[in-house]
C-alpha cells in the first residue's frame, strides 16, 4: 500500500524533473527568441509553469520524505491508526459505516477510505473498539460508537 504511493510519487517527481530540466528550458529559449520579454505571453506562461513545477516538485519530495518515515512497528496493535479498518455506528443517523484509514493520497470517501488527516480520521486515531467519540466535521458535530477495529497488523496476519 505505502509502496504503491511512494512509487506513484516517484513517477510524478521524475516526470516533473524532466519537464523542469529538459522541456521548459527549450520553451523559454524559444520564447526569448521572440524579442521583448515584458509583453511576451509565451515567455510569461513558460516562467509561470516553471515556478509551478518547481513548487510541486518541492511539495512531492517533502511528502515522499514524510512517507519514508512511516514505520509499521510504531503503529499501535490495539488502537485505531493508519491502515485500520473501522466499523462505526453513526448515532445521529442510526447507521453503521465502515472506513479504512489511509494516507491523503489514497483517500476516497465513496470507497470508504478516509485520510488520517481528515476530521473523522483525526477524531478516531488512538481510539478502541467500544469507545464513543464526538467529532466536529465541516457539516457539524457527529457522534459515533466504535463497533470494531482491525489494525494494519491484524490485516497482515
Amino acid at each position: 500500500m505505502a509502496s504503491q504511493i511512494i512509487q506513484k510519487l516517484q513517477e510524478e517527481i521524475q516526470a516533473l524533473e524532466y519537464e523542469l530540466n529538459c522541456e521548459l528550458p527549450k520553451e523559454l529559449k524559444r520564447a526569448r527568441a521572440h524579442g521583448d520579454l515584458s509583453e511576451n505571453a509565451e515567455f510569461i506562461m513558460a516562467k509561470q509553469r516553471q515556478d509551478y513545477v518547481g513548487a510541486r516538485l518541492a511539495q512531492l519530495k517533502n511528502r515522499l520524505a514524510e512517507l519514508s518515515l512511516v514505520n509499521l512497528n510504531n503503529i499501535p496493535k490495539d488502537r485505531i491508526a493508519f491502515g485500520s479498518r473501522v466499523v462505526l455506528h453513526d448515532v445521529d443517523r442510526g447507521t453503521d459505516i465502515e472506513y479504512r484509514l489511509v494516507t491523503s493520497e489514497e483517500a476516497d470517501v465513496s470507497k470508504g477510505r478516509i485520510s488520517t488527516t481528515s476530521p473523522i480520521g483525526r477524531g478516531l486515531m488512538g481510539k478502541k473498539s467500544g469507545d464513543a467519540v464526538k467529532i466536529v466535521t465541516p457539516n457539524g458535530p457527529r457522534e459515533f460508537e466504535i463497533l470494531s477495529v482491525q489494525t494494519i497488523h491484524d490485516a497482515q496476519s
